[in-house]
């Protein structure tokens, strides 16, 4: 028998500083949230972008 597939969420990367929506991603559903350093292009450096479900 053929086993089903987990199905993938999308969730939204948002900049701590300005809120902004600037990547969306698709992962597994479950685990912790993210917390990663990125671009952020409206203040032109790198902070900390954290997951966010919309």
């Amino acid at each position: 028998m053929a086993k089903g597939k987990k199905k993938k969420e999308v969730i939204h990367l948002v900049c701590e500083e300005t809120g902004d929506y600037n990547y969306t991603l698709r992962r597994k559903t479950g685990g912790e949230k993210l917390r990663i350093k990125k671009f952020c292009p409206r203040l032109r450096k790198h902070t900390v972008h954290v997951e966010k479900k919309k």
